[in-house]
């Protein structure tokens, strides 16, 4: 949550046996040249999706150590004395490189969506909170969000110094003043990651997983914790110590800002998030001034479109259109992460004339869209006042359904023929009279039923007035559904029938 809105939501599934950054030793199922790809057997349902632009420049090394490490020729999981092969060329063809039936070591690149399997990727890296390890890349490189020239300089030195041969290191931005020992300690680490992935190799026959990502609390917390939380909430005594085990590794100055949950209600009712993700989450999503945006999801892309709604911004036209698209603008952006929502986005705001507000919609939209961390690009309006967008996609989109099942019909869509509903109500009111013979009584219904009741000189009102010698009062409540009907006794309190 930024500023008590809600702007990302994971889900974490038990069942869910591939996930981004999982590695597997797979098979080659199938090569598919008019593809320039191959098709790797992992264990999905689906085989896997590999292109050769995925395959990374050191393949041959990738195959090497992978036939080394299932047959025991290496002895060792350290590169020192590892001969790396020359690289592959990069416009060259699948056929080329793999064949069929052959074990490969592979990365999870983004998870199976729709239906599509997962795709692949052999350019393998393992990533921890300082820094990213890529095996036989032999290369050190710094974040370009670290800006600084004096610490970009310093972290390359640091990396350098400490790099084990024939392993590449990506300094991320959370390294910023960080000293050696923080980032040797890491390196360690993932380390002994690699050397599990060598250890599970051995005499292992594909398709099996051979190292599993972080569980989604610690990977979430490696990838986006920074000076700016100020508040780690956690309902779970158990995830608590977790996470606390984790912090005290990664970022111990950050472990006061854990706190446990212990309120009556459900922590996410506490803090208003179930009611932003029934807010958030349905076809349409309405913002403060009254204007909303419509999301709406095709095979091939999203669309979304900005209405203005009722409430108008007071003002000339231009300046109302400008005024609701640059609020559209911000809610969108937040769209964009909270569903995770990925590929081809075209949105349609307001039709704008002034080419000046075109422009500052545009720069508005590259700036809320600024904090999010996957991969997008944001084009200019077209002449037809579309904006393109795309985003890149590594798991399924996040779909909750905000739709309750109705109380009248289950959900069936039909009701209890209403021939008999004065029959039931009949019913009920003997039972009440029967049990409780001196009670003062009232029925609420419907403005319909009540006329209904009411309707003629001798309505039944009055039949039941000759029936039970007692006037039974007929009360209107609009939020009654038309077959609904509640009993209430002369202190109007509600006489509940089972």
């Amino acid at each position: 949550m930024e500023d008590g809105r809600l702007v990302e939501l994971h889900q974490q599934r038990t069942n869910n046996n591939f996930s981004v950054g999982d590695v597997f030793l797979g098979r080659v199922q199938k090569l598919m040249p008019g593809l320039n790809a191959a098709f790797i057997d992992i264990g999905h349902k689906r085989d896997a999706f590999l292109h050769y632009t995925d395959l990374s420049p050191k393949l041959r090394s990738v195959l090497k150590f992978t036939e080394g490490s299932m047959n025991g020729n290496l002895q060792t999981h350290l590169l020192e004395k590892f001969k790396v092969e020359p690289d592959i060329f990069k416009g060259g063809k699948i056929s080329q490189v793999l064949k069929k039936k052959q074990p490969i070591l592979v990365q999870i690149l983004k998870e199976p969506i729709s239906t599509k399997g997962p795709r692949l990727s052999c350019e393998l890296t393992l990533p921890g909170r300082y820094m990213v390890m890529t095996p036989f890349l032999d290369m050190v490189a710094v974040s370009k969000k670290v800006v600084n020239k004096e610490e970009r300089k310093r972290l390359q030195t640091l990396a350098e110094s400490i790099k084990p041969k024939n392993f590449g290191l990506i300094i991320r931005t959370a390294a910023i003043g960080k000293g050696v020992a923080d980032l040797h300690e890491e390196l360690l680490m993932l380390l002994e990651k690699w050397k599990t992935i060598y250890s599970q190799a051995y005499h292992a026959k594909p398709p099996v997983k051979l190292l599993s990502e972080l569980d989604k609390t610690s990977s979430i917390l490696r990838d986006i914790l920074n000076d700016s939380f100020t508040k780690i909430v956690v309902n779970s005594r158990t995830m608590q110590q977790q996470i606390t085990q984790f912090m005290e590794g990664a970022a111990p100055e950050k472990v006061k800002i854990i706190q446990l949950y212990k309120g009556n209600r459900p922590i996410f009712d506490a803090f208003g998030i179930n009611r932003q993700i029934k807010g958030s989450f349905g076809k349409t999503s309405t913002m403060p001034s009254g204007a909303y945006v419509v999301i709406e999801h095709t095979e091939a892309m999203h669309v979304i479109d900005v209405n203005s709604g009722p409430k108008l911004i007071q003002g000339d036209q231009e300046t109302s259109a400008i005024k609701v698209n640059l609020e559209a603008a911000q809610e969108i952006a937040r769209q964009l992460r909270l569903r995770d929502i990925g590929g081809l986005i075209i949105v349609d705001f307001i039709d704008m004339r002034d080419r000046d507000h075109k422009q500052e919609l545009y720069k508005a939209m590259k700036e809320f869209m600024s904090s999010d961390r996957a991969q997008h690009t944001v084009l200019p309006l077209s002449k037809f006042g579309l904006m393109q967008i795309t985003r890149q996609r590594v798991r399924p989109e996040l779909k909750i359904n905000t739709e309750e099942r109705c109380p009248t019909c289950n959900g069936t869509g039909k009701v209890q023929p209403t021939i008999l509903l004065l029959e039931e109500i009949e019913r009920d009111l003997q039972f009440i009279l029967q049990s409780r013979p001196n009670i003062s009584l009232n029925i609420h219904v419907h403005p319909y039923i009540e006329a209904y009741l009411k309707r003629g000189f001798w309505n039944q009102q009055k039949k039941w007035y000759m029936k039970y010698r007692k006037w039974i009062r007929i009360k209107v409540e609009d939020e009654l559904n038309l077959t609904d009907y509640a009993f209430y006794d002369g202190n109007q309190d509600e006489i509940r029938l089972n």
